[in-house]
Parts: structure tokens; sequence; C-alpha cells
């Protein structure tokens, strides 16, 4: 009977529970759907904000399938395409893109393919007329595989992946409907020419949306993207330094800030992601006809060439950040004597990095005093004060011997108190004491759990042990603020062979006071979160 109430009771307390998570489940459901408009209109906000050319975009893909409905919604014009005035309408909907060059790559691979398919059916439908019927189907059959095999083949190219990938697309799907309809329909060379006006009056609205209303380039976006990328890593630089040095206080707060919100990664990290999208910009560059004032080749190659130089500086910073987050550090009394000469230099590499972006952005070559003697002061004080503290990175003759006292701990477990009686003449090196306790280890029959739990605690002290010095951490992290001064050279010589290309116009003292009065937010806007796909079907 005891049992049994127990039993009755237990199912009465879950059936009470069942009904108050449905009602807290419910709540929290109706919170959500209260804040989901405004959350809707916040984000619809916020992207228009970011950059009003998505706006606009939006705009012209409105136009422009509105212009292409009017084939199938005007009857005279109906009457003269037919059905196929579809196409157009589907050929806006894919080929018309954000940037002007997208839309060409795209547009021009479209038409180019359709062109080709087109021919190429015509020829197949010509020989086969002349055989057959049983003939007739054979040849077409051999046809389909022979051309399907070779054209997807030639997709695996690199040149022809990299640019034309979209056009044998739309030549395979092309070439296998006319040929295929040909067998059972008499006019299908009359649909294949229709079929090829609307794709081609669908083009020409996407090149005339694209090229003459309010042109979006993929040239001025990898450009500007180039030149924000310098002012990230120049936030980034000066945040690790100024964070190394910061004091606990500080370091507790940005302890508990998150990840997203910490300026050191996402200065380098949008630097470090942008392979894939420099060459998709430089790519659909390369479509686009030459727009400038002067009508210079746009010098695509080396802003992908500047961006590799680019990221690997990023990766200096990575390693520099890395040093943040070590689990041996180098103690803050240690680190504020090198502190003025690494923050001074921190900032004036920040510093040269920000008037490169604004060289690149502006258009005109870089100062002449852009390694300034400021620099070279700061990485002078910086080896001056290293050399003037040689005892911190050779290591003192008289530290503490940790291991001695992971020894006595260990015997201490087993039992045997007089042994932690331990004097450090005893001990010949650390390394020693660490062997002499691994072979008692193994060399006892009666290994304890209370030894096995002595590992970790052993392994970290001997690890501390074989540290040379405790300032050892600060050199690796001078080591790499040096090398971050040796590779800014390397990416000085890109931006002077960038401006060369571009014929970027001489620097004159007038500009420089020029860029900080100017609030350059229109340059400086942040670059649309779609990128131009290269779509492989309709």
């Amino acid at each position: 009977m005891v049992v049994e109430m127990e039993v009755n009771n237990g199912e009465n307390t879950t059936n009470n529970w069942v009904p108050i998570m449905k009602k807290l489940h419910m709540n929290v459901i109706g919170e959500k759907m209260k804040k989901f408009p405004k959350l809707t209109c916040r984000t619809i906000w916020r992207v228009g904000k970011e950059d009003p050319r998505r706006v606009i975009h939006s705009l012209k893909v409105g136009i422009s399938l509105t212009l292409v409905s009017l084939l199938y919604l005007m009857d005279p014009l109906f009457k003269g395409f037919g059905s196929n005035a579809i196409w157009a309408v589907m050929t806006v909907v894919v080929v018309l893109e954000f940037t002007a060059g997208a839309t060409l790559c795209k547009g021009l691979n479209r038409g180019l393919g359709t062109l080709l398919a087109g021919s190429l059916a015509f020829l197949i439908e010509y020989v086969a007329t002349k055989t057959g019927h049983v003939f007739r189907a054979i040849f077409i059959g051999a046809a389909l595989f022979f051309i399907g095999a070779t054209a997807t083949y030639m997709r695996f190219i690199p040149y022809i992946k990299k640019n034309y990938d979209y056009g044998v697309v739309i030549f395979l799907l092309t070439f296998n409907l006319i040929t295929v309809s040909s067998y059972r329909v008499d006019n299908v060379l009359k649909i294949a020419h229709e079929r090829f006006y609307t794709i081609s009056i669908g083009c020409g609205i996407c090149l005339l949306m694209s090229l003459l209303i309010f042109p979006n380039w993929s040239g001025e976006d990898l450009h500007n993207f180039t030149a924000a990328k310098f002012e990230g890593l120049a936030k980034s630089i000066e945040a690790c330094v100024n964070e190394y040095f910061s004091d606990e206080e500080q370091q507790k707060t940005k302890e508990n800030s998150s990840d997203l919100e910490d300026p050191i990664y996402n200065g380098y990290k949008t630097v470090l992601d942008s392979k894939s999208f420099d060459e998709t910009l430089a790519l659909y560059a390369s479509w686009e006809p030459r727009h400038s004032r002067h009508c210079y080749r746009f010098p695509r190659q080396q802003y992908v060439k500047l961006g590799n130089v680019l990221r690997h500086f990023g990766y200096t910073i990575v390693a520099l950040h890395g040093c943040l987050q070590t689990e041996i550090q180098t103690p803050r009394s240690v680190r504020a004597m090198f502190k003025d000469p690494c923050i001074r230099l921190s900032g004036e590499v920040a510093k040269a990095l920000k008037e490169l972006g604004d060289s690149i952005r502006y258009r005109r070559h870089c100062s002449p005093e852009i390694l300034s003697d400021h620099l070279h002061e700061a990485l002078h004080d910086l080896n001056k004060a290293i050399k003037s503290q040689p005892k911190l990175f050779i290591g003192s003759k008289n530290n503490t011997n940790k291991l001695t006292l992971a020894t006595v701990v260990s015997k201490g477990q087993s039992g045997a108190l007089n042994s932690r009686r331990v004097s450090l003449s005893s001990v010949k090196t650390d390394t020693s004491a660490l062997l002499d306790w691994k072979s008692k280890l193994r060399g006892g029959s009666s290994t304890t759990h209370e030894n096995l739990k002595l590992r970790p605690t052993l392994s970290k002290i001997a690890i501390t042990s074989l540290e040379f010095s405790e300032a050892l951490p600060f050199a690796a992290f001078a080591s790499l603020l040096v090398e971050i001064v040796a590779r800014l050279d390397l990416v000085i010589d890109e931006v002077e062979e960038l401006g060369r290309i571009a014929h970027f116009k001489e620097y004159n003292d007038d500009d420089e006071h020029h860029v900080v009065v100017e609030i350059d937010e229109k340059n400086s806007r942040p670059l649309p979160n779609q990128l131009p796909t290269r779509d492989s079907g309709d």
C-alpha cells in the first residue's frame, strides 16, 4: 500500500507540472510573436541603412520584371512571341545581379550559350532529316551523348570553370531541349528562334539597368573593400597591444564581453576571410568596361595580390593576438618595463596602415614620410629596453625548484613524512628530479590512485620549471611586434606598385588636410552581404 501511494503521488506531481510547462511555453511563444514585427522592421531598416544601393537594386529588379512581363501581358507582343515570352522573365530573374560585372558575366554567358546551342542543334537537325526515321533517332542519341560528355568535361578546365561555367550549363540545357524536341515537333526551329529573341530581350533589359541606371561596379567595390582592410588591421594592432599592457580591472571587463565585441578579432577577421570575396569581385571586374574618367584599365590582379600580402600580414596579428591567450604569461610588473615603446611602436604601425588605406581610397600615392622617424625611434627604444634587462631573458640562478616541491608532495602522499625535509642541494637539476620521480612511479608495484591524481599537477609544474625565464612570453610578443614592422615594408611596396599601375595622382600636402577634414562615410560603407553567385541553371 505504501508503494502504491508513492507511485500515485509521483504521477499526480507529474500531471500537475504538465499544464504549467505548457502555459510557460505558450507565454514564451506569445512574447516572441509580439516582438517579431518590431524585429522584422528593424532588420529591414538596418539592411537598407548599411548600404542604400540595396534599395536601388531592388527597385531596378522590380522595374525590369515589369518591363519583360509586358511581352506576356500585351496581346500584340504575345502574338509575336507566344508562350516563349516567359523565358524573358526567367532571364531577368537569373541574370540581373547586384553589380554590373556580375550581370555582364551571366548575361553574356547565357546569350552566347543559347546562340551556340541553337546553331549546333540546327546543324544536327539538318543532318538528321536526311536519314531514315530509325537512323535519325540513333544519330540524335549519339549526338546528345558526345556533346553532353564533351561539354561536361570542358567544365573541369580551370579557365572555362572560372569564366564560362554558367554559359556551358546553358549551352547543355538549350541544346538538349531543342535536339530532343525536334524529333517529335516539326516547328522546333521556330520555337528556338523565338526563345533566342526573348532571352536576348531579357539580357538587354538587364544590361540596360546594370550599366546605365545607377550602376554598381565590382571594381569599385573591390577598391573600397581593399582600402577598408587597412583600417581594420590598424585597429586590431592598437587594440591588441593596449590589451596586453592593460590593468587587471580592464582585463576583467574584457573577459566579461563576448567575442563578437572583440575589436581585435573583428579587425583581422575580414582580411583573413576575404580571399574568395576578392577573387569573385576581380573576376566580375574583368567583364566590366572601362568606366573611369581617364579610361584606364582596372588592375584587378594587383588588388588580388595586395589582398594576399595583407592576409599574410594578418596572420602575424593573429599570432600576436594568441600571445594574449596563452597559459603562461609574463607578470604585469615585467610588462610595464616595456609598455611605452611597444605602445608607441603599435601606434606608428597603425598610423602607417591608415595612411596606406587613405592613399588607396583617394587614389593618390602615399606620403614619402609614411615610415616616420617616430617608428624607428620606438623600435630603437624597444630594443634598448630589452637589452637593459638581460637577466629577465637569460634567467636567474636563484629560481625556486618547483619539481623538488612536487617530489616532496608525491612522497608525502605515500606516507613518508620525513622525506619532506629535502634541500635544494639534494636535487641535481629539474630534469633529473623529474626522471627520478618517473622511475619511482614505474618501479613501484603499488601505484595508488593518489599518484595518478598527482600526474596532471606534476606535469604542469614540470612545464613551468623548464621555462628559461618569466619574461620569455613577452619575448615572443615583442618578436611578433617587430615582425609586423618588417612585413609592413612588403605592404608598402605592393601599395606603391598598385598606385603605379592604376595611375594614382601624386601626393600633395593639401590632400592630407582634406583627408582629415572630410567625412568619408560614402566610400567606407560596408559592402553588400549578398555576393553575386554563379548559378548553374535556371
